[in-house]
């Protein structure tokens, strides 16, 4: 893997679970050192988040960790809105029903609450189901970019154990529907689920002190 490679990655996941918090400084130089990297590889990953919409340059050699507020969780809602709802109705026209049907089975008997890893990783698995579904690299590269600031979002909102178990319901209606080829039913369950997890997420942030 590539110096410029590691570093992104590294820094990604430090400002994805919340490690590099909002305005969190990324001083050129400390962070190489760091990272075990050049300054150069370490400028390209900067870059790279910089496009990604995760830091912006405060100074020439510094660089913080941008600020995620209501405003811009609802503009991201707004994007992935359109495009989830576009997905769903793909893949129930393209899908293969058996892997949605599978998917909406393990969504009926996860919990969430307590298997909390377990429950990520099988969104994860149904959004590559969705992607796979699609069959469209437009659609899936902006949805990628969502999803991106969307582990963000998820980090800076508290876990809620009743909002997890109502999502994996959602995710599990979503998978029927994707796998009866019901695109209309699959985009209203993909809406419905988007609002509550909206919904949920500005409560949690306005209940953080």
């Amino acid at each position: 893997m590539r110096a410029s490679d590691r570093a992104y990655r590294a820094l990604l996941e430090e400002i994805q679970s919340g490690a590099l918090r909002p305005g969190s400084v990324l001083a050129e130089v400390e962070q190489a050192a760091r990272l075990g990297v050049s300054r150069t590889p370490l400028r390209e990953a900067l870059g790279r988040l910089a496009a990604d919409g995760l830091v912006a340059q405060a100074s020439p050699r510094v660089t913080v960790v941008t600020d995620i507020d209501a405003g811009d969780i609802r503009e991201l809602f707004e994007v992935r809105r359109a495009l989830e709802e576009t997905a769903a109705r793909l893949a129930a026209a393209r899908g293969d029903a058996g892997t949605f049907a599978a998917l909406a089975d393990e969504f009926a008997r996860v919990e969430p609450a307590a298997e909390a890893d377990a429950y990520y990783g099988l969104i994860a698995r149904f959004d590559d189901a969705l992607d796979g579904a699609v069959a469209n690299d437009y659609l899936t590269g902006a949805l990628r970019n969502v999803r991106t600031h969307l582990v963000r979002v998820r980090r800076l909102a508290r876990d809620n154990p009743a909002r997890l178990a109502a999502s994996a319901l959602e995710h599990r209606l979503i998978a029927s529907a994707i796998a009866a080829r019901d695109a209309d039913l699959a985009a209203h369950a993909t809406h419905v689920h988007l609002h509550n997890a909206l919904v949920s997420i500005l409560d949690s942030l306005e209940a953080t002190p």
